[in-house]
Formats: C-alpha cells, sequence, structure tokens
C-alpha cells in the first residue's frame, strides 16, 4: 500500500515554523554587550531603555552614524570594544565631544579603552584590575556595591551603583561620581582574599569630565549595563537618568561584531538609498514573476466540462465493486445510467444511447 503524503495544512505549519526560527536566528544575536542579544549578558533591556527615554536612539554599527545626529543634546555609549578606534576615528569622536556630546566609555580589562580616551582629550584610565568589596556586595564579593555617589543630573535617584567583575579607575584630576565603600580592595593577584600587600580603601569606578562643550563619562565596568544587571540598585536609575539628560541617545556597536545578520542588512538598508532601489526592484521581479507563472497555470488548464465517462470505464467501476452474482443485471443498467448523465451535462448527447435503457 502506497504511503500517504504530508497534510497540506502540516506542510503550511511546517513551512511556517521553519520561516519564524529563521527571521528569529538572524535577528537575534549571542554576543556578550550584544544589543539585540536577549540573554543575560546581552543588553538588549539597555536598547529599550535607550528608546523609551530619549526623543530618539539608534543602534550604531559604523562611525558615520556621528554624523547624523547633533552633538549637543547626545549621548554615545561605548562598552569595552573589541577593536582600537583609529586616530581619525578618535579624532571624529573628540569633534564630537568637544560641541557638545557625551561621550560614556564602559572598560574593565580590555586593551582599547585606554587609547582611546586618551585620544579625545580625557584625563580618567582605566586600572584593568578586579575590585572586591567583602562587607558591600551582591551575591559576591566580586558584584562591589559602591556606596558613595556624588550628587548630580546624571545621578539623580542613585544611592548606590552595582558591579560585576569591575575594576577601578584612575582619574588624574577628573571629578569622581561613584566611590566603592572604604571597605574595597584591588585584588592585584587575583587570589580572591585581601593580601598585607592591598589595602582596603575608596575607589573611583564612575569618572565625568568636560572637554570642551561635552563630557566623558567613565565607568569601570561595562557588565555593569547587561540585561542581568539593570535590576541590581540602582544601576537602572543611573541609565535613565544618564539618558534623561539627553535627546538622542547613541549606542555605539561600530568597533565590535555584535550585531545580528537581519538587523545588520536592515540597518545598512536604512543607510543607503542604493540598497534601497535595489531591493525594490528585486521585490518588483518576484511579484512579476510570480504573475506571471499563475497566469501561465490559468492558460494551461482544460475550459469546459469535463467528457462523460465511456460505459466500459463505469462498468469496470461498478462491477469490481459487486459481487459476481450482481455483476451481469449492473451492467445491464450501466448503458442507461450514461445516456441520463449525458443528457443532463449535454443536451446534443446522441438520442440512440436512450434505447439500451432498462
Amino acid at each position: 500500500m502506497r504511503p500517504r503524503g504530508i497534510p497540506g495544512w502540516l506542510a503550511v505549519a511546517l513551512a511556517v515554523a521553519l520561516v519564524v526560527t529563521g527571521v528569529w536566528a538572524t535577528s537575534v544575536s549571542n554576543s556578550a554587550f550584544g544589543a539585540y542579544n536577549p540573554g543575560w549578558e546581552g543588553t538588549s533591556e539597555l536598547r529599550v531603555e535607550a528608546s523609551d527615554g530619549s526623543g530618539q536612539s539608534s543602534v550604531a554599527p559604523r562611525m558615520d552614524a556621528y554624523d547624523g545626529v547633533s552633538p549637543d543634546g547626545t549621548v554615545a555609549v561605548v562598552l569595552s570594544p573589541d577593536e582600537a578606534y583609529t586616530e581619525a576615528e578618535a579624532s571624529r569622536l573628540r569633534r564630537f565631544v568637544r560641541r557638545g556630546g557625551t561621550l560614556v566609555v564602559a572598560e574593565d580589562f580590555g586593551p582599547h579603552s585606554n587609547a582611546l580616551l586618551r585620544r579625545i582629550g580625557a584625563s580618567t584610565r582605566v586600572d584593568g584590575r578586579l575590585v572586591r568589596d567583602e562587607r558591600h556586595y551582591a551575591r559576591s564579593p566580586n558584584l562591589t556595591v559602591a556606596t558613595d555617589v556624588t550628587e548630580s543630573p546624571m545621578t539623580d535617584g542613585v544611592d548606590r551603583l552595582t558591579l560585576n567583575h569591575g575594576t577601578v579607575l584612575e582619574p588624574n584630576g577628573a571629578p569622581v561620581l561613584v566611590e566603592t565603600s572604604p571597605f574595597a580592595y584591588v585584588d592585584a593577584n587575583g587570589n580572591a582574599s585581601l593580601d598585607a600587600s592591598e589595602s582596603m580603601q575608596q575607589y573611583p569606578v564612575v569618572t565625568v569630565e568636560q572637554l570642551g562643550d561635552g563630557h566623558a563619562v567613565v565607568v569601570g565596568d561595562p557588565s555593569f549595563f547587561i540585561n542581568a544587571m539593570l535590576d541590581a540598585p540602582d544601576n537602572r536609575r543611573f541609565v535613565r537618568a544618564l539618558f534623561a539628560a539627553h535627546t538622542t541617545v547613541l549606542l555605539d556597536y561600530s568597533h565590535s561584531d555584535r550585531l545580528p545578520p537581519l538587523v545588520a542588512a536592515r540597518l545598512a538598508l536604512q543607510r543607503s538609498a542604493l540598497l534601497q532601489s535595489l531591493a525594490g526592484l528585486l521585490l518588483l521581479g518576484f511579484v512579476l514573476l510570480v504573475s506571471a507563472r499563475r497566469t501561465g497555470t490559468r492558460a494551461h488548464r482544460p475550459s469546459g466540462p469535463a467528457p462523460p465517462p465511456s460505459r466500459e470505464r463505469l462498468r469496470r467501476r461498478v462491477t469490481n465493486r459487486s459481487s459476481d452474482r450482481d455483476a451481469e443485471r449492473i451492467s445491464s443498467h450501466v448503458p442507461g445510467i450514461i445516456t441520463e448523465e449525458t443528457k443532463r451535462g449535454d443536451g446534443n448527447t446522441d438520442d440512440r444511447q436512450g434505447g439500451d435503457g432498462d
């Protein structure tokens, strides 16, 4: 017996599932600090806060995004870049800050942020060693709670900040916005304990300094902004206060590979009029192709009523489904059945078929 095929509704359901899965896989990211990563280490919630807390927000996969915003009233966020900014790129950021923009650089152990800070003219440097606090912490001393917060529009409603394996800063004269408690220490040798060569004291973890008409804000922990940490005390409040002081938020991913393919394609399409035209032409061609195929299918479809069944075919069909005893009797009625069916389908049927009735 021949196996039955997949039902049509199941085939459609499978096709829809495959399409949905493909779209989802190409529109989300699993990269740390990824703006489209909904996991614990992503920053999808930061992207939501950026869009909710300002008049305009965008994810910037390229440096030319700075050309489309006014520096005055714009805050740009850089999270532990994977690649170094060139001199020309750093000069663009320097102009952005000095013309009124706010640049937030969050770093812990990466090698590229200090060079960027130097090139834009900022004084703060990132220490790059783990800070621990065995008295003020969340879940473990590596999640240090910084308890000393200076009043500022950027810290409105903020009493403390929670770091996640963060580091400390060297202000070099820059104003300190947030410091640890006096019980924090830098774990210089990485043995997760306070040694004789390490001392407890307050350490800066957030600084802000004015450069021209703008500001440079340095945070000693990029994972401060990830999804798993935004609800830690009082991280979300700090983010909201930082964004609320500006009309535009720019999440700078120009030096990290953290955008999923579908999002990168959409952003590229938005930037390029040429790509938009090509996409329009491809869509038009697809519509025309589908329309032509449907027209061709209709053209080859047979017209008019189907030909009436032959006597022999009907006799075989009926007798095959009947017993041998009734076969001869049923076969004698077949000519009459053919005649009546044909008359109903076509009034011009040969009347000679009617003479074979019962």
